[in-house]
């Protein structure tokens, strides 16, 4: 397996001497069918995959898919193996930051609270052999709503967060780790080209400083445009920030490329990997939606009892109150019954990733199966595929297709 790094490199030489350009896809293991669809996809079409968990996905405690990073790198490998792929898989950490974790948020944790939990997760993750790491201390719950952050801060716990891992990696006899670092401007973020630049100065003096200089990021995050609700790439932006990011060895990572409309412009611009993760989730939720109508079809006039899958789904989402999250600035004060049909839609099928580990989802989706069982023999072969072909959308624009014989 190549260090993500020496990656990097090869996709900016590539980019430079006229070869076809590569993105490089990172999935959001926000379920197992998800993980699964993307190991299945990997194996196909002979394509490098990262795998980009967010400590709400996987931590040692408390987190929706029940995945412990431990956990969650052995079931990427258990599939792996059922699907006999000895491709590279990059099991990664998206989002590793104070307050990023929506409990600490909850909790109101104060800033060495939350910091000593990250720090934790952090070394859990290096440990459990995860290759690349985003550090993102770019929220500050103790500043006000509209105070600017303070790029020195942010640059001074990016260093202290990846320090910390080295001293873990190193204790551990472990392999060189890759880093990613920055944010979208959903966190307030780099947004300007001239603060982007401030912060790679910054970044590089203050690694050299701590003797870290060897842990100089390979992927940054900025914004290029998309967010969770806009989905057009800005081509202009990302050909900016690659001129800057490439005479440094790196390449800008794209976060929300959920649902893009021009996916095909993001290796042609220079993006080094892309973030996609509520679009899968809601092709799964799409999937099962398909497969309870198919149920209602078979069991009509009989005496078997309905699984109620969308139903269940719909009614634990609501209850959860995770959806609330995601409303946007006029819709706070409103239930979930009073916003508009396809605004529920989308809250319910973004907010399904919060609670497939529901033990009253778990057992409507198994009853599904089993209704399903004499008609369609691997309902859950179905699910998977669906989000299958969604992810070979990204592989197929990326230029991912047979990328393990360039790039490992």
């Amino acid at each position: 397996m190549q260090y993500l790094n020496e990656i990097i490199k090869t996709l900016i030489l590539h980019k430079e001497r006229g070869h076809k350009p590569i993105t490089l896809l990172a999935v959001c293991p926000n379920s197992s069918a998800v993980l699964e669809a993307a190991v299945k996809a990997a194996v196909k079409n002979r394509s490098i995959m990262l795998f980009a968990a967010t400590l709400n996905q996987v931590d040692i405690e408390s987190s929706y898919t029940g995945w412990t990073p431990v956990e969650f790198v052995r079931q990427m490998n258990a599939f792996a193996q059922r699907y006999k792929w000895s491709g590279s898989l990059y099991p990664c950490l998206d989002h590793g930051g104070p307050w990023l974790k929506d409990l600490h948020t909850l909790e109101k944790l104060s800033y060495a609270e939350t910091m000593k939990k990250v720090k934790d997760s952090i070394a859990a993750c290096v440990l459990a052999g995860y290759k690349l790491l985003h550090i993102d201390p770019t929220v500050d719950r103790t500043s006000l709503p509209d105070e600017p952050f303070n790029l020195e801060i942010i640059v001074d716990r990016t260093v202290e967060l990846i320090g910390h891992a080295e001293e873990i990696r190193t204790k551990s006899g472990i392999p060189r780790l890759a880093y990613e670092v920055g944010t979208e401007e959903v966190h307030g973020g780099l947004v300007d080209i001239d603060q982007f630049s401030q912060f790679l100065a910054l970044l590089k003096h203050k690694l050299r400083d701590h003797s870290l200089a060897h842990c100089w990021p390979c992927l940054f995050v900025a914004q290029i445009g998309t967010d969770l609700h806009t989905t057009r790439f800005d081509p202009n932006s990302a050909q900016r920030l690659y001129q800057v990011l490439a005479p440094n060895g790196s390449m800008v990572k794209g976060h929300y490329t959920d649902w893009v409309k021009n996916p095909e412009e993001y290796p042609r611009s220079g993006i080094g990997a892309a973030n996609v993760g509520p679009e899968f989730t809601a092709e799964e939720f799409n999937a099962l939606t398909a497969l309870e109508k198919r149920e209602r079809d078979w069991i009509n006039n009989t005496h078997i009892k309905p699984s109620n899958m969308i139903e269940t789904l719909q009614k634990v989402v609501v209850d959860s109150g995770r959806w609330r999250k995601w409303l946007l600035a006029d819709e706070v004060s409103k239930e979930f019954n009073e916003l508009p049909e396809t605004r529920r839609d989308w809250l319910l099928k973004t907010g399904s990733r919060y609670i497939w580990m529901d033990k009253t989802v778990v057992a409507a989706r198994e009853r599904l199966y089993k209704n399903l069982a004499k008609v369609l023999p691997n309902p859950h072969g179905y699910v998977v595929d669906q989000i299958s072909k969604s992810i070979e959308k990204y592989i197929k624009s990326f230029n991912l297709r047979n990328s393990i014989d360039v790039l490992d």
